[in-house]
């Protein structure tokens, strides 16, 4: 089944339909080798995040929005604050507001998390990857 390409019961602010396929959307690439789709509405964004194989993020917090993370497939490994974990398929980790992390894949993996408030960094087309309600996104984060 295919999006319904009419915008839905989103807000005045939004044209993006309540209704989203990532299917033939380029991603957005965050660091060489991260490739992601986003979409989300006043005050949570979900990402299916991608890492081809040798990709890796330096470590960074992110000062306003908590992430929790679940992988789909392959493995990655994290550090959360002074611990290091190798997580694969079903794991899940919460990463807190400001809270230094790093992620590595040796060989790849696939990821969705959720991050709030929302990171208009992490989003690659405002007006179709955000559903807004009467709050408008007024909560959203730069960084």
């Amino acid at each position: 089944m295919s999006a319904d390409p009419s915008p839905g019961p989103a807000g005045a602010n939004s044209p993006a339909s309540v209704f989203q396929n990532w299917e033939g959307r380029p991603p957005l690439s965050l660091f060489p080798r991260v490739f992601l789709h986003s979409v989300g509405g006043d005050e949570v964004l979900l990402c299916r995040v991608r890492y081809e194989p040798g990709a890796e993020v330096p470590r960074h917090s992110h000062e306003h929005t908590e992430q929790v993370m679940y992988v789909l497939n392959g493995d990655v490994e994290m550090t959360v604050g002074a611990e290091t974990r190798m997580l694969g398929e079903g794991d899940v980790v919460v990463v807190n507001r400001g809270v230094e992390h790093s992620l590595r894949s040796q060989g790849g993996c696939v990821f969705f998390e959720a991050l709030s408030p929302v990171p208009l960094d992490h989003v690659a087309d405002r007006d179709q990857d955000l559903v807004l309600g009467p709050d408008g996104g007024r909560r959203h984060v730069e960084r």
